[in-house]
């Protein structure tokens, strides 16, 4: 029984299948995610976090979900907080449960907790950082270099 096709298509067709082998696309594919990847990892860890001029330092230790120890003081979180890592990523607040940390913090309209960062070495070398809204508004800041400086 002679193939359908013969010659030189039938041996193009069995060699230079794309279904058959198929294992040249996959080393291909694995090779392209690897190269996109390694930029995006390299670009995240260099990332510098800019904060708000009305960022407060503070030492927070979260008891509930939506309950706080702000500087020793009790303080609410709002329902919708955010909170970021020091990588960055955002945090659930039950999942920090009894941690203490270094922040940088802002408050909303009714004196709740609205956003939270928590600091990385690098962040928490930088002072003069305000602890107050007093000092924040007595001292001048520079969002472009992150520094605070006091008159």
């Amino acid at each position: 029984m002679e193939p359908f096709v013969s010659g030189q298509f039938r041996s193009f067709i069995i060699t230079g299948s794309h279904w058959i082998n198929t294992m040249y696309r996959c080393a291909f594919l694995a090779l392209a995610t690897t190269a996109c990847a390694v930029p995006a990892i390299v670009q995240a860890q260099a990332v510098q976090r800019n904060f708000p001029q009305n960022a407060l330092r503070g030492a927070l230790v979260i008891r509930s979900p939506f309950e706080a120890t702000l500087n020793d003081v009790d303080a609410q979180l709002t329902p919708g907080v955010r909170i970021r890592g020091q990588n960055n990523m955002l945090q659930m607040s039950g999942a920090l449960i009894g941690a203490k940390l270094l922040v940088h913090y802002t408050l909303d309209s009714d004196g709740r907790i609205d956003k939270v960062w928590i600091l990385t070495p690098e962040e928490a070398a930088k002072t003069p950082w305000p602890t107050t809204m007093a000092q924040a508004q007595a001292w001048s800041f520079d969002p472009i270099a992150q520094v605070w400086s006091k008159p």
